[in-house]
């Protein structure tokens, strides 16, 4: 068998599209080994497309803004998409059934300081009508930090991606008090990306075979049977936490079954960078993104 080498930039339940492709057996039926890895915190997972040591890596528009922000052409292209949604929650210390935004308002709140994260929490915000300057946001680190730290006592919410959210519920920890994902609306949040001479290759072919049979997989397949089959890579993870949070983000339509990052989510993403000031021109689609059909 070829072996593809898949690089993720976090690594969570919401890139189960990717994840799925290995642990439901769909690269292996298609004659690919797999490896995985995720990048190290603040190293983008493209620079393991551009030394070799990655053939795809999961990854977001916003890396090929960059380039294009410097009037550089992208060395690689974002060619599926992987999440047609924010994957991200709140959780509060309290049980809040009724909550509104509003309730961030003078609230220490720990949010994810990466820069789509980011971006997105404020363009939540912005839609929500609040105003970003009175929630005080507190910087806490990466991802397992901030659970740290939340789990320590500081903050009155945090913001992550699950299984984290739901793994604090099931310990007592906090509540889940909303879902970004439904306020911003559908986006090209996140994408897989390659070079694109990878992508006419045989090994490209089979794992988008292998891609396609898995989206699929993810919203004909019930969320515990998907669990089982993930849960030899989250060992810290309840599997009925795991189960729950893969139910959640079916019933959110982040995996929805086409594979093709669509104009109007390529157009979303560019409004709400736009909005952050992250962009100073509505980069063009095919500068960024490889149309798959």
């Amino acid at each position: 068998m070829n072996k593809i080498n898949i690089q993720f930039t976090l690594f969570s339940a919401f890139y189960s599209p990717v994840i799925s492709t290995m642990t439901g057996g769909f690269l292996e039926e298609e004659g690919l080994e797999y490896s995985w890895s995720v990048a190290k915190p603040g190293t983008s997972a493209l620079e393991a497309l551009e030394d070799g040591s990655a053939h795809v890596v999961q990854s977001a528009l916003s890396q090929g803004f960059k380039p294009l922000n410097n009037k550089k052409e992208p060395e690689c292209v974002h060619f599926a998409q992987v999440n047609e949604m924010d994957g991200f929650f709140l959780t509060g210390r309290n049980s809040e059934p009724e909550f509104k935004w509003e309730n961030l308002t003078g609230a220490e709140v720990l949010v994810h300081h990466g820069e789509q994260p980011m971006a997105m929490f404020k363009y939540a915000c912005h839609q929500a009508n609040i105003n970003i300057d009175d929630i005080n946001i507190i910087d806490a680190g990466n991802a397992s930090q901030m659970d740290v730290a939340f789990r320590d006592g500081k903050g009155m919410y945090i913001h992550q991606q699950g299984p984290a959210p739901q793994q604090l519920e099931a310990d007592g920890i906090g509540y889940v008090v909303t879902k970004l994902g439904p306020l911003i609306g559908p986006c090209g949040f996140s994408s897989l990306a390659a070079k694109r001479d990878w992508l006419n290759t045989d090994m490209a072919a089979a794992f988008m075979r292998a891609y396609r049979k898995t989206r699929l997989y993810l919203n004909e397949t019930p969320a515990y049977e998907i669990a089982l089959a993930e849960t030899k890579l989250f060992p810290t993870t309840d599997i009925m936490v795991l189960a729950d949070c893969i139910g959640t983000y079916q019933k959110l339509g982040c995996w929805t079954p086409h594979i093709n990052i669509t104009r109007p989510a390529y157009e979303a993403t560019l409004d709400i960078f736009e909005y952050n000031n992250l962009i100073k021109t509505r980069h063009p689609y095919d500068m960024v993104c490889f149309d798959t059909k």
